[in-house]
């Protein structure tokens, strides 16, 4: 497949953190998308649409979110980008704004080497500052991926809140000026893991604002979760792939778990 992002994106993403894209994306296939998602977001969110609200991996329920987690194009782009074969491993699909602080994605997925993770956010509808456009800070990802310990907390996801609010005074004390995801229905932001950015206050609290992420990382690496690591052990993890094509995604429970045991030996055995 030919090249799809020209050196001068592929140099403002290695600068800024991120890129705007136009993927060619078919509006009614994003419309497909968000009619599909809407039952699974449960009575909660139906009885309250303004608030948060989220489904995780329901690329196992919807195919078209798989699909377009694994769409040939977005693929061929981050592969430019980061010179090794993307892996979706993660789909959200949200209908309102997140509201949510900045942070890292390094805090909750990183590779060793490190560097080897991004996400994919593709606006289903038009994204405007009513409706919550993300919030994101350029040129961060080249700051040190905090961890936990960096600040002075433990390995747990009890401690995430007092992590969001270092990750506040961090972005204070370095002077660092937000953008924001105003972009067109179809349009796709690709960010650096290490990129800070969040969710920014919704004006419009009537107005939908349907979007997917999809978290990839890469091959050749090892993965493993930040917040749950600390020096002497690291969390690894044992990604479910997204598959490409429309097949089970993964082997029988058996053979699974006993490949998943074999390989965490090894892991244990090579560190």
């Amino acid at each position: 497949m030919p090249n799809v992002l020209t050196a001068e994106q592929i140099e403002q993403f290695h600068k800024d953190g991120y890129l705007v894209v136009d993927f060619g994306l078919d509006h009614q296939f994003l419309d497909t998308i968000i009619d599909k998602i809407n039952p699974l977001l449960g009575a909660e969110y139906h009885n309250n649409p303004s608030a948060p609200a989220r489904v995780q991996d329901a690329w196992k329920r919807v195919d078209e979110v798989r699909v377009l987690a694994t769409r040939p194009n977005i693929l061929n782009a981050l592969e430019q980008l980061f010179g090794r074969k993307p892996l979706p491993f993660q789909t959200l699909n949200f209908p309102v704004g997140t509201r949510q602080s900045p942070h890292s994605d390094t805090i909750h997925f990183n590779t060793k080497p490190s560097g080897f993770m991004a996400g994919v956010w593709v606006a289903l509808q038009d994204i405007t500052m009513d409706n919550g456009p993300l919030i994101y800070y350029p040129g961060s990802h080249t700051l040190p991926e905090y961890s936990m310990e960096d600040f002075g907390l433990g390995s747990s996801e009890s401690f995430y809140k007092e992590y969001e609010v270092r990750i506040r005074q961090l972005v204070e004390e370095r002077g660092l000026q937000p953008a924001f995801g105003v972009i067109k229905k179809g349009e796709a932001l690709i960010w650096h893991a290490n990129l800070l950015h969040g969710g920014s206050e919704q004006r419009d609290l009537t107005q939908s604002r349907h979007s997917q992420v999809t978290h990839y990382f890469f091959s050749g690496c090892r993965y493993y979760t930040p917040m749950l690591s600390k020096s002497g052990h690291v969390h690894y993890r044992d990604p479910e792939w997204i598959p490409v094509a429309n097949r089970p995604h993964s082997p029988p429970g058996f053979f699974r778990r006993g490949f998943g045991r074999l390989r965490k030996a090894w892991w244990r055995l090579t560190d």
